[in-house]
């Protein structure tokens, strides 16, 4: 991937990790776990409370600039995800508010699901990084219909690679599972149709994706990370597949899954 980066750490009880954020600014994003988030230069100390699970609740997070040194420790243990990208500009390093994140819902049936802006476009100031969370409730299809954001139309479509990070939720003891599907595009020939489990990424750098398919009983997490050439702008601006994009049309007629939303960023202690 040229232009996005990921790292999933799972830390024991008392564990600290160092961070050299090199050429991309990173976001760390508690996936379970509290942790406490150490940047030098400039000096700074985030206390992150962070969640029981990605589906308990939305969580704070700190960003990082490029250039700076960090460390990442956890006196419960945890899961942590650092969301990266390659930039030009250094911005401040930052805490964010778990109840101001954004709490979306969207499509209608059995294509609802639930998207938590921590770090959209116009949500939270970066230089190049793009990252939301997506849930979806089981037996749902998500990414769908199957968009694209692999070529520069201004005001249409922006160029964008992406990750997407999954976990699943198990029923009782037996594990979870989806599928996520990618099919070649006019600008890509990315060709991609996996089974999914917790833990999976699936890397996109083009072509159109989706669905992300819930597998029934098993609800759905992932994290998305986007970023593109410097440039143009940091926004997000997709184009639907032409054979699918109608669907958009029949989610006025229908209801949002009743299981929405999982949670609310409203409900989060400040």
């Amino acid at each position: 991937m040229g232009h996005t980066a990921l790292r999933v750490l799972t830390l024991e009880a008392g564990q600290t990790y160092a961070h050299a954020c090199g050429e991309r600014e990173w976001i760390v994003l508690p996936l379970a776990g509290a942790c406490e988030v150490r940047c030098a230069e400039p000096s700074e100390v985030f206390e992150l409370r962070g969640r029981e699970s990605v589906f308990s609740g939305v969580s704070d997070f700190a960003y990082l600039p490029r250039d700076a040194e960090a460390e990442i420790a956890s006196a419960g243990g945890g899961r942590f995800a650092l969301v990266g990208a390659r930039c030009e500009r250094r911005l401040t390093a930052r805490y964010g508010a778990a109840a101001d994140v954004s709490v979306e819902l969207r499509g209608a049936g059995r294509c609802s699901r639930q998207v938590n802006n921590f770090a959209a476009a116009d949500a939270f100031d970066c230089d190049r990084l793009i990252a939301v969370e997506v849930l979806t409730p089981g037996g749902n299809w998500s990414s769908y219909p199957p968009h694209k954001h692999d070529e520069d139309h201004p005001g249409v479509e922006s160029r964008l690679e992406e990750i997407y990070y999954f976990e699943i939720a198990p029923h009782g003891d037996t594990p979870g599972l989806g599928y996520q599907r990618v099919t070649p595009s006019p600008a890509g020939k990315t060709d991609i149709l996996a089974e999914v489990r917790s833990g999976d990424a699936v890397l996109i750098p083009d072509g159109w994706h989706g669905p992300s398919i819930a597998a029934p009983g098993h609800d759905m997490y992932y994290l998305n990370v986007m970023a593109g050439p410097p440039g143009p702008p940091r926004e997000w601006l997709i184009r639907d597949h032409p054979d699918h994009g109608w669907i958009r049309d029949t989610w006025a007629a229908q209801d949002v899954d009743p299981r929405l939303p999982f949670y609310r960023a409203e409900d989060q202690n400040r």
